[in-house]
């Protein structure tokens, strides 16, 4: 079962972990993933941060904020940047990851011990299967966990900041030396400019979300909304079960692994936080690609490269959104990224950079999918907004971008 000496100790280490484990503390063991995320890294090589690093990350976001001051009125969002690890990445981005993940791994933990106690046990054992359910959860979660601490390692190896998947994962803006030079393998460019275009990213996103009172809440929300839709397939887990050995913790990673088993149900509500969430995604990057374009312009000569680099590797995905569909059951994907880019452009020809940005003061000024089909209507339309007959940004019910409130 085991093919090292040291794959047994790593089996009993989780184990014990698993017993230890307070069948209050949630579906996940979030220690448990942790610690498997950061010896994934580890095992790669996982090089502390050099203060020369430190100095160079520090530098380039400084600056790229403030060029950014130029070509937007959202204020700067740059107070005390950051180089991590890869480690680092991993234990400053676990609160946000356990926001989203606990809701799809509470039902897969919860069907698993159903699933596990049904199926699991020699019928001889199934009558006195009661007492072992809990212990059957505590499993669902280590295994959960498992999971989750693998996926979490692979996109640590790949990320190069803290909004490489236009979430805010951290408040923190930080780039990670290793993953920019993971970024910048292959291309001819100066390494300092690649570093530059980054940081403009980095820092693009962070004034969106420390500036934009609504808009954390609402990705966020949405992804938790479309997450708590994902159900678990219980005929295909009973499958995969059938004469399974519990006491094979390999074989349970096995058959749990790579996301197959979560199912998205087709419903009304389903639907429209996918769309939601698809549309701000989209509205989020393309404002990014918008000001960050805007920002390099004339000073960084390889910023068109670079950009259509960053579109390439958003829009085809690759193990980031592998990552994320088994995390939370989603692809996490801006398909519709060149329309939104070239909205706000038009935008910004239309109204200036005042009138381009006063648009995310509230979520009912947002545009709706229909407006990145035919964004003219959109464009055309007044450059000045009143707010006063609209709620709050914050205030519960809100509608957020894809709504279709009037403007």
């Amino acid at each position: 079962m085991f093919g090292s000496p040291e794959q047994m100790a790593a089996a009993m280490r989780q184990f014990a972990d698993m017993l230890s484990a307070s069948p209050e503390a949630g579906p996940v063991n979030w220690d448990m993933a942790k610690n498997i995320a950061r010896h994934a890294v580890v095992a790669e090589g996982d090089p502390s941060v050099m203060e020369g690093e430190r100095r160079q990350i520090a530098e380039a976001l400084n600056l790229a904020d403030l060029w950014l001051n130029e070509v937007t009125t959202l204020p700067g969002g740059v107070t005390a940047p950051q180089a991590w690890s890869r480690s680092e990445w991993i234990e400053k981005t676990v609160p946000v990851w356990k926001q989203l993940c606990d809701p799809v791994a509470a039902q897969m933990v919860e069907t698993m011990g159903g699933t596990l106690g049904a199926a699991g046990l020699p019928p001889e054992a199934q009558a006195v299967a009661g007492p072992l359910m809990g212990m059957l959860k505590q499993m669902g979660s280590m295994m959960v966990g498992q999971q989750i601490g693998q996926a979490l390692g692979s996109l640590a190896r790949e990320v190069v900041g803290s909004s490489d998947i236009g979430l805010p994962l951290s408040d923190t803006a930080a780039l990670l030396p290793g993953g920019v030079a993971a970024f910048s393998k292959g291309l001819e460019t100066p390494s300092d400019e690649i570093r530059l275009y980054l940081a403009l990213r980095e820092a693009a996103h962070h004034r969106l979300f420390q500036h934009v009172p609504w808009l954390r809440a609402h990705l966020l929300g949405t992804v938790e909304e479309y997450a708590r839709g994902i159900t678990v397939d219980v005929s295909a887990l009973e499958e995969k079960l059938q004469g399974l050995d519990i006491s094979n913790p390999e074989r349970i990673q096995e058959v749990l692994g790579g996301g197959e088993l979560l199912k998205p149900e087709e419903t009304e509500r389903q639907k429209a936080a996918l769309a939601r969430l698809e549309t701000a995604l989209a509205l989020v990057e393309g404002w990014v690609a918008t000001v960050v374009d805007a920002a390099a312009e004339g000073k960084l000569p390889s910023a068109a490269a670079l950009a259509e680099t960053v579109r390439r590797r958003r829009a085809t995905g690759g193990p980031a959104e592998r990552t994320f569909a088994t995390l939370v059951g989603l692809e996490l994907r801006p398909r519709r990224l060149r329309e939104a880019a070239a909205l706000w452009r038009a935008l910004g020809d239309e109204r200036g950079v005042d009138g381009r940005d006063a648009v995310w003061g509230h979520p009912d000024l947002m545009p709706t999918a229909d407006d990145l089909d035919n964004p003219g209507p959109f464009v055309k339309g007044g450059a000045a907004f009143d707010l006063s007959a609209l709620e709050e940004p914050g205030e519960a019910g809100e509608p957020g971008p894809g709504s279709e409130s009037d403007r």
